[in-house]
């Protein structure tokens, strides 16, 4: 018999391919198993944690998952590109709103903040954007309602907003002095005031069920999103189980509770190298919360681990020259300080 098994094909790519497509599903059934063999009580206790976890969070999930599925298939997301129009001050007032509204990571916001750049949009509401996009969404704000509460889906919206604008607003004032003219590194594009204008946003299909192919496209972002959403919120559950039963609660108190603001400088810091997912985070802060962290220091570390992780600061690093680079982490780090401020004076009222 002839053997028609690809050359390709061994043990080694196997391994290799499903840890490039499943290796946040195979880190939770790690810990899972690791558990069962040294703690088979507290490896249940998670599982049951886990499952109660996403059962209670589903209804929020389904809907988020079904708004993101009937962005991409309407192509209402198109409708960014009308945010970068008008007066400067108009521009970044628009391009905070379409950045809280836009379904980008602080990774997948980088494509279309270069493809602006390079067709000269203003720095200015491109940062507004920038800024405000990996903060808040459709999706993000109905799991923030589910896993934390209302109260705080509006506060992260507000702060999205509020970051952005007020990124936008000191890059405007800097920029006017010339002071950071073609943002882009060489061989990326030219960036800048001048330039190219805005492409018009393709056509808007509200009924896309109408349409064979854009109902199609509707299955396949609602099963990518379903996964997507599924493997990071099963592993923050996992995470946050063992993290309720191995982090004694005073410890948080100490480092993370109060009133004063070394909690929240503590949270924006630790929220760069510590962020693991927008959607995953989610859990762990409610965990922290629970065990007697600040809410204002929370949301701290939301925002300055959702504008500035690690992945997402190596891929600015790339795409911007080094000064820009710097005002981003300052904006990022000292807005997200601030926001954890406001929130933490407001619950005190």
């Amino acid at each position: 018999m002839t053997d028609t098994t690809p050359s390709s094909f061994t043990p080694q790519s196997v391994v290799k391919t499903l840890w490039k497509d499943h290796r946040v599903w195979l880190a939770s059934a790690a810990i899972l198993v690791v558990l069962a063999i040294f703690d088979s009580a507290q490896a249940e206790e998670s599982l049951m944690f886990t499952l109660a976890a996403l059962r209670n969070t589903a209804p929020f999930l389904l809907l988020s998952i079904a708004i993101a599925a009937w962005a991409g298939a309407t192509g209402a997301d198109n409708l960014i590109a009308r945010a970068f129009t008008g007066s400067p001050l108009l521009m970044i007032g628009l391009a905070a709103l379409a950045g809280g509204l836009s379904p980008f990571c602080s990774c997948g916001v980088i494509p279309l903040i270069a493809a602006l750049l390079a067709m000269g949009v203003p720095l200015s509401a491109v940062m507004a954007f920038w800024l405000a996009s990996p903060v808040m969404d459709p999706s993000m704000f109905l799991l923030t309602t589910g896993v934390l509460d209302l109260e705080f889906a509006v506060a992260k919206t507000l702060a999205a907003l509020g970051l952005g604008m007020f990124g936008g607003i000191v890059v405007h004032l800097m920029s006017r002095g010339g002071a950071l003219t073609d943002p882009l590194r060489e061989g990326i594009g030219n960036g800048g005031c001048g330039g190219s204008k805005i492409r018009a946003p393709q056509e808007v299909v509200w009924k896309f069920w109408t349409d064979a192919e854009r109902r199609n496209k509707f299955a396949r972002e609602a099963w990518k999103t379903t996964l997507f959403l599924g493997k990071w919120l099963t592993l923050a559950f996992v995470l946050e189980s063992l993290m309720l039963a191995w982090i004694p609660a005073e410890t948080i108190t100490a480092l993370l509770g109060g009133t004063g603001l070394a909690p929240i400088a503590l949270a924006t810091v630790v929220g760069v190298p510590a962020y693991l997912n927008g959607y995953a985070a989610l859990p762990l802060v409610g965990g922290l919360i629970e065990q007697g962290m600040a809410p204002g220091a929370g949301l701290a570390f939301l925002v300055a681990g959702g504008v500035t992780s690690l992945p997402a600061a190596v891929a600015v690093w790339a795409l911007v020259k080094p000064r820009v680079f710097g005002l981003y982490i300052v904006l990022s780090l000292s807005g997200a300080f601030a926001i954890g401020l406001l929130y933490q004076l407001w619950q005190a009222v």
